[in-house]
């Protein structure tokens, strides 16, 4: 289980209407928290997805399953 504090999601994470079709994602990106999740669940590592987006810290990573863990996920 994820600790919801790991991570200040305020800080990593934003919906934004408009950008990436409103959906949640990393703050001053494009990079989507569920794109992120996806790959996690398609059982790439941390350091395969910060391979994949190299603007990504790990971070950003635990600030994603935190707001997994917090929100819930649709598939969107």
């Amino acid at each position: 289980m994820v600790d919801e504090n790991i991570a200040d999601l305020d800080s990593l994470i934003e919906i934004v209407p408009g950008k990436g079709s409103g959906k949640a994602c990393i703050k001053e990106s494009r990079i989507a928290v569920n794109d992120v999740l996806s790959m996690l669940t398609e059982g790439m590592s941390s350091g395969e997805i910060l391979g994949y987006f190299p603007a990504l810290e790990e971070d950003h990573i635990l600030a994603c399953l935190a707001y997994e863990a917090k929100n819930g996920l649709v598939n969107e």
